[in-house]
């Protein structure tokens, strides 16, 4: 009988380029090149045998004996990991890989020190940081922990809360002071606005609430667009227009009143930082221990500290 060669890596590896709409984006998550993801697929085809992935121009897709090589090595992924684990539970240390994914700003600024300081206190562990775009829940089958701002995506993830954050409507004073009145949301259909688009959402649709008024919804036309919050911030700092953002994003900006908050106390729904987390994630010593020392880290709550200084 022919033995099949497929080790813990090649399921590893086979398990990521599932997940990825293209052999691009599985090399950007592995962080090789295209052409290494092409030669590292086809040697395992060979070695077995097998074709397990169809290419196109349109993309690509698993065959029927790459979908059973993807369900099988789920289960030999978790069965490893959950040895992994209950061999660090008896040694009473945090060990194994852990897959973290967060937005880019946000996990530059906020993420990626604490996964400095949780591999320096945890020798035994290795980690893989994943900054994207849009890290909701489509990252959690390959994550541990999802770090995403905002409501969940769907209920039935385990989420935990991280920190609070508010979204701001704001402006820069050079832009107020030449633009119309700006007393009400309804205002707001006059203005020149920027926004971000992410996700599905229908970024035109501003909503707000008033702790004393009816809430009250706004469609806007956007005069600059971008699917980086970054640049929608340097926009308005620039002048540009009107914008919502996190108040993480912009603490600093309108603590050195480069912008200034707008229509208080009218606000956009809150979107707080969260973690996502899969079922067998959750039960995870090293998750557990990050998601910690990660809610250390944002207590108290870095923005609104500079808010008040």
């Amino acid at each position: 009988m022919t033995r099949l060669m497929i080790g813990s890596d090649d399921l590893a590896f086979f398990g990521v380029l599932a997940q990825s709409a293209s052999l691009a984006e599985c090399a950007r998550r592995l962080d090789v090149t295209p052409p290494a993801v092409t030669q590292r697929l086809r040697a395992l085809e060979e070695r077995i045998g097998i074709r397990l992935v169809d290419r196109s121009g349109r993309g690509m897709s698993l065959t029927d004996e790459g979908a059973l090589v993807l369900a099988h090595g789920t289960v030999v992924s978790d069965a490893l990991e959950a040895l992994s684990e209950a061999l660090s539970d008896r040694k009473k240390s945090v060990t194994g890989h852990l897959r973290v994914a967060a937005p880019h700003g946000f996990g530059r600024l906020h993420v990626a020190p604490v996964v400095d300081g949780f591999a320096r206190a945890h020798p035994g562990v290795t980690v893989t940081l994943d900054l994207s775009d849009h890290p909701g829940a489509r990252l959690l089958e390959s994550s541990d922990v999802v770090v995403h701002i905002g409501p969940p995506p769907h209920l039935d993830e385990v989420v935990t809360t991280l920190a609070p954050n508010r979204r701001i409507l704001c402006a820069s004073p050079a832009y107020l002071a030449g633009g119309p009145p700006l007393r009400s949301p309804a205002d707001l259909a006059r203005h020149r606005c920027l926004v971000v688009r992410e996700n599905d959402e229908d970024v035109t649709l501003w909503r707000f609430t008033h702790p004393s008024s009816p809430p009250s919804t706004v469609r806007i036309h956007p005069t600059l667009c971008s699917n980086d919050g970054a640049v929608v911030r340097d926009w308005a700092v620039a002048g540009q227009g009107v914008t919502i953002r996190s108040e993480w994003d912009v603490a600093d900006d309108l603590a050195q009143r480069r912008l200034k908050r707008l229509l208080a106390p009218w606000e956009p729904p809150a979107a707080d930082v969260i973690a996502l987390l899969g079922t067998r994630a959750a039960r995870s010593a090293r998750t557990t221990a990050f998601v910690a020392l990660l809610r250390q880290s944002l207590s108290p709550t870095p923005w609104r500290h500079k808010a008040r200084s």
